[in-house]
């Protein structure tokens, strides 16, 4: 079993359901997600909005950056507010622990891009939010591995924002290259 397996396993085994939005990079992890028994646990809804259309119809107005903690964390509250809207009237014990999680990123692609290999992470819960901003080696990966790197934060995050502790043994190695470094801002709901 892959390390991804295994905290995708982990994932799965908790109460916690989640909508993500993701676009630019991060869908692996959907994938990930879906192939580990269990799915339908943890996943509410998933959605792609790549066009910038899709973008503006889901944050409401369109971002001042595409790319940036700012926007990845008005996608995980969007996100958020729809995982609480389609889980009204479950019938359960208690109320299920609720999260957004919302990716954002720009990667390598078919053509040379002037600015950074970038993506920021965001989750939102009852708890609080969490965002993870990361600038790639730009040209030290191709696309493939541009993209496992930004889906890994993604599982990362939405284990964090489940309740695993990413420290311990269920830690998920994400493929940082040197000089490469994860800014994370916590905030706790007051």
């Amino acid at each position: 079993m892959t390390d991804i397996e295994r905290l995708v396993e982990r994932i799965h085994a908790t109460p916690a359901m989640a909508v993500l939005a993701i676009t630019g990079a991060g869908s692996q992890a959907l994938a990930w997600l879906l192939a580990v028994p269990g799915a339908s646990r943890t996943l509410i809804e998933a959605t792609v909005p790549y066009a910038e259309a899709s973008m503006v119809e889901l944050l409401g107005a369109a971002p001042d950056e595409f790319v940036s903690a700012e926007t990845a964390q008005a996608m995980a509250d969007a996100a958020l507010s729809r995982a609480e809207s389609l889980s009204e009237g479950v019938e359960s014990e208690g109320r299920l622990p609720l999260i957004g999680v919302g990716c954002t990123a720009t990667i390598a692609t078919d053509r040379t891009k002037r600015g950074d290999h970038r993506c920021a992470v965001a989750t939102a819960g009852q708890g609080g939010s969490r965002s993870y901003s990361l600038t790639l080696a730009k040209g030290s990966r191709d696309r493939a591995g541009e993209e496992e790197v930004v889906s890994r934060l993604v599982l990362h995050a939405l284990a964090r924002a489940s309740g695993i502790d990413t420290d311990s043994d269920s830690r998920l190695a994400l493929g940082l290259l040197d000089g490469e470094r994860i800014e994370e801002i916590e905030a706790q709901l007051s």
